[in-house]
């Protein structure tokens, strides 16, 4: 009997360290496919267009979600909504509205708070404005990021595709 519980402890070992191991917990949610988080993004970004027209703004619209606690990884769509840019004139450098919406992002990635809303100074890459939100569901992280008209019409636009993606992941 010690035997053959030596040999499985054995076996399982062999296995955790093959990386074969791995199993889900019973009651963790099921990975989120790519082709489903495809189909919400398209429909989340059609909502932000529809916002946005709407409010009667353009820019770039951008959808993320980050699978499981923490933001290591994430799958992203983005579509331009009108125009991508700002071009530069003589006193202005101008704007690449794609560029702002994936700051917004990437500071809702480390501070977990919709952008312009954290406790701590922007950090290099950020800007620190408004117009992106986040929000945690049962599988992961959503975070939507809207870059072309005011800060409030911003939000107000990416809300709109939260609103598509927050239930179904």
């Amino acid at each position: 009997m010690k035997k053959h519980l030596l040999v499985s402890a054995m076996l399982l070992a062999v296995s955790l360290a093959a990386g074969e191991g791995y199993a889900r917990a019973a009651n963790a949610p099921k990975p989120v496919s790519t082709k489903k988080f495809d189909a919400l993004a398209t429909a989340a970004l059609e909502a932000m267009k529809k916002r946005a027209a709407e409010l009667k703004v353009t820019g770039v619209a951008v959808v993320n979600y980050a699978q499981g606690d923490s933001i290591q990884e994430w799958a992203s769509k983005m579509a331009v909504v009108g125009r991508m840019k700002d071009a530069p004139t003589a006193t202005e450098k101008g704007n690449n509205l794609l560029a702002i919406a994936y700051a917004k992002a990437a500071e809702m990635a480390d501070t977990l708070k919709d952008s312009g809303t954290a406790t701590r100074p922007p950090m290099t890459g950020e800007f620190g404005w408004q117009g992106g939100v986040i929000a945690r569901t049962r599988t992961g992280y959503v975070i939507v990021a809207f870059s072309g008209g005011k800060s409030e019409d911003d939000v107000e636009v990416s809300r709109a595709g939260l609103e598509v993606l927050k239930g179904a992941l």
